[in-house]
């Protein structure tokens, strides 16, 4: 017997979130089913929070389950259409400027956050751009919510339910096994449970942890896909008292730079003040870097931790980004038994390897404390590791200190959303009937784009189930 819907959404990450949110306000009686590999909210536990070192848990409940990897991440929403995505060069920049101050408007009505950084303080971030200036680095403002690792698992959790209230099924540890294409147009989904459920419309909206999953699928059935970006690079972790004046003035300082040697773009992301590093795991047990910060003061930390990301694009015939980024974070694993690599910055310029006595007489204690002292010119290409430390002598012309020895550098981070679906304003595929959304589609690269998209791309789907 057939089990049919209106929507399938595979994944349960903002995107999918929001667009479910936008089709039951639009229409209380669809039938909308969400499937999710990973855990609903409430079990979504990592005994790493206690013990401090991983326990292999599968499906990793860091990177999977209801709210994806945002519900465990620090929780920051970027208010500007210029960061986080590219929604605005598929459905224009104003639309996309509406949008995200629509999605903005449901998370503080499930209690997010009133405050916001990065307005309101001209003169601290004058002294900021010029300071960037001076060292050849782009500021691009943007004012940032936060929500905090603790209180965004909450905000989720309370979506969550809303959306079950709502009429929303939710099907979780579930893994969507293929797309159902019946002549060249998308009707369901087989899960590896031998499921088969259809619908008229299916959304992939699978993050950065299905986005090699969603490459496979569209090699597989000939989904149209450009070479996206690769995303690359460390986590850097400072003391509090080196990040201060940025901290307290913009939270996060999204700093842009060419490097002077290969004219590479690097960047810095994701900045956690008085937050701690931490390590995710994707399939395989591939483990890769990443950071928290917490809302509660009993929760944080000394330490500041930033990611500095080099991009590269490819030609011809290179087509896997994501299987590039792997193989890097891949050898970085095997020299250090699948944990993450750690290495002061003073040893990383010396070309010499760290050892746990240099990090103990540091004033900078690690808050990864599973890190295995390493040597990351054994992971990187010769050309990311000159781009890492160019960036970094730049950085420390804004905040003095950055690039000191005992800073730490974890490697490798990798953002695995260079899957670039092409896809028409309403987010339509080269199949009919499947769209893609999301950081797994190269569509967004954060919480608030992506949680915009799936209002975005709820509206079309319900303007199509209208006209049918």
């Amino acid at each position: 017997m057939k089990k049919n819907y209106d929507v399938i959404l595979i994944g349960a990450g903002p995107s999918s979130i929001f667009c479910a949110y936008e089709l039951m306000e639009k229409n209380k009686g669809l039938r909308v089913l969400m499937i999710e590999k990973g855990r609903s909210i409430e079990k979504r536990q990592c005994p790493k929070r206690v013990t401090k070192v991983c326990a292999g848990c599968r499906p990793c409940s860091i990177t999977t389950g209801f709210a994806g990897a945002g519900a465990f991440s620090d929780g920051k929403l970027s208010l500007s259409p210029d960061v986080g995505g590219n929604l605005s060069e598929i459905i224009g920049y104003e639309n996309t400027v509406e949008l995200i101050n629509e999605s903005d408007a449901i998370y503080l009505s499930f209690g997010a956050d009133k405050k916001v950084y990065g307005l309101g303080k001209e003169k601290e971030i004058r002294e900021i751009r010029r300071k960037a200036i001076n060292a050849n680095l782009k500021l691009v403002e943007c004012p940032i919510r936060h929500l905090g690792t603790e209180e965004g698992y909450k905000i989720y959790e309370r979506l969550q339910h809303h959306l079950e209230d709502a009429g929303v099924e939710m099907l979780f540890e579930t893994m969507v096994k293929e797309i159902i294409i019946e002549e060249g147009r998308a009707t369901g989904v087989y899960t590896e449970k031998g499921e088969a459920y259809y619908a008229k419309e299916i959304v992939a909206a699978v993050g950065r942890e299905g986005a090699d999953w969603f490459s496979h699928i569209c090699e597989r059935h000939q989904i149209e896909t450009k070479v996206g970006t690769v995303d690359v690079g460390v986590r850097v972790e400072v003391r509090d008292e080196v990040m201060e004046f940025l901290n307290e003035n913009l939270y996060e300082a999204k700093l842009l730079y060419h490097t002077p040697t290969f004219d590479d773009k690097v960047r810095t992301f994701c900045t956690n003040p008085s937050g701690e590093v931490a390590s995710e795991y994707y399939e395989d047990g591939l483990a890769v870097v990443n950071g928290h910060a917490y809302k509660s003061k009993e929760f944080k930390t000394n330490n500041t931790n930033f990611a500095i990301l080099v991009s590269k694009n490819f030609t011809k015939p290179f087509r896997t980004p994501i299987e590039y980024g792997k193989r890097i974070a891949q050898l970085s694993n095997m020299l250090c038994g699948g944990k993450i690599l750690v290495q002061t910055f003073g040893d990383f310029r010396r070309g010499r390897r760290t050892t746990k006595e240099r990090i103990c007489r540091n004033n900078l204690i690690p808050t990864l404390k599973d890190g295995v002292p390493g040597d990351l010119s054994l992971v990187f290409p010769h050309r990311i590791m000159v781009d890492i430390e160019e960036m970094m002598f730049a950085l420390d012309k804004v905040t003095p200190g950055i690039a000191g020895d005992e800073t730490l550098l974890y490697g490798v981070e990798v953002k695995f959303y260079s899957n670039k679906v092409v896809v028409d304003k309403d987010f339509q595929t080269s199949v009919k009937g499947l769209r893609a959304i999301g950081d797994g589609a190269s569509v967004t690269r954060g919480l608030q784009q992506a949680s915009a998209n799936g209002i975005s791309a709820a509206r079309s789907i319900y303007k199509t189930l209208e006209n049918e």
